[in-house]
């Protein structure tokens, strides 16, 4: 991580799971200038400031939503990783408006921000969930994705941006892991599940730090990087974690999905494989032959290729048990 020294970055959702972790490393890792955590939570920002105690650590109050907060908080920063998101499915359904303004909006507000601010590169987090949307979440991290990948034209030769597309992270806030660790913890033997057959991409909180750093650094512009995953079969995640639960079958939330995306069939023909990760170039109109000649290593995949959750590798129930 090199490219990093003497550099500064910035996370927006910086107090969340991702953004704790990333911290977390950069300041064990790398030899940054500044590392900026903005986000708008003031008591999650000093919980953060007491468990990392580094000179080199920054918070900033701010939402995405104000695009004046954001270019004063981007003033001689170099790299920015857009964490910051509404990202409940079912409340999202409810409250589209909402996630709208954050999801959609604040990723525009960070492109004319860091064009304005002449940032290096911006790269921004996406799910699986964006591929193929049917929930509000989803649909919103799409178009996320496509004002950041377009956002290149816009700005040129100047400010470069790309996106990194993944699956659930073990034991992040919100997710399904602590929520049947607290019934286990709680004696609760009762645990509710939408579909038996469900699946889900996995991966691990500090691989996807490491992988997002490794993306930052690679990145040409406008690339959508995807890591390699195992799947998990949700049925028996509960089993690994909570072995006498009672599984109850709830039917589906709003907006689910039994199994997720992570490359669709109509993207196959824009895809690198590499040994560990996949990227989907940007469309060729867009630029020179030679602009993603570094990508040029990577092997085709076939047409109508796909990357989902229910066609993979599946983790059995001890080695998710290792995973968490």
């Amino acid at each position: 991580m090199n490219f990093l020294n003497n550099k500064k970055i910035l996370i927006t959702g910086g107090t969340g799971s991702f953004g704790q972790a990333c911290v977390e490393y950069l300041i064990k890792k790398t030899k940054l200038k500044k590392i900026i955590v903005y986000s708008r939570d003031e008591m999650k920002q000093y919980l953060m400031s007491e468990k990392f105690k580094s000179n080199n650590l920054r918070f900033l109050i701010g939402d995405v939503r104000d695009q004046s907060r954001l270019k004063l908080a981007l003033k001689d920063v170099d790299y920015v990783i857009h964490a910051a998101a509404l990202k409940h499915v079912p409340i999202a359904e409810y409250n589209p408006l909402e996630c709208i303004k954050t999801n959609v909006y604040g990723s525009s507000n960070i492109v004319h921000a860091a064009i304005d601010s002449n940032v290096k590169k911006v790269i921004a987090l996406s799910t699986d969930k964006a591929v193929n949307p049917i929930n509000l979440y989803g649909a919103t991290k799409l178009c996320s994705e496509k004002i950041f990948v377009n956002a290149n034209a816009m700005s040129g030769l100047g400010t470069r941006f790309s996106v990194v597309r993944y699956g659930n992270v073990i034991n992040s806030r919100g997710s399904i892991v602590p929520m049947v660790k607290n019934l286990k913890n709680n004696n609760i033997n009762n645990v509710p599940l939408t579909d038996e057959k469900m699946t889900r991409f996995f991966i691990n909180l500090n691989d996807a730090v490491i992988f997002v750093l490794k993306c930052l650094e690679k990145m040409v512009r406008g690339e959508i990087f995807i890591p390699k995953m195992a799947s998990i079969k949700i049925i028996e995640l509960i089993k690994a974690i909570h072995p006498k639960a009672k599984i109850k079958i709830v039917g589906i939330r709003p907006g689910e999905k039994i199994n997720e995306l992570l490359i669709s069939s109509e993207e196959s023909s824009s895809v690198c494989e590499f040994f560990d990760h996949y990227v989907i170039l940007p469309n060729k109109y867009l630029y020179s032959k030679n602009t993603h000649k570094k990508f040029n290593k990577g092997k085709s995949v076939d047409s109508g290729f796909s990357y989902s959750s229910n066609n993979n590798k599946f983790l059995k129930v001890e080695q998710i048990k290792k995973l968490i």
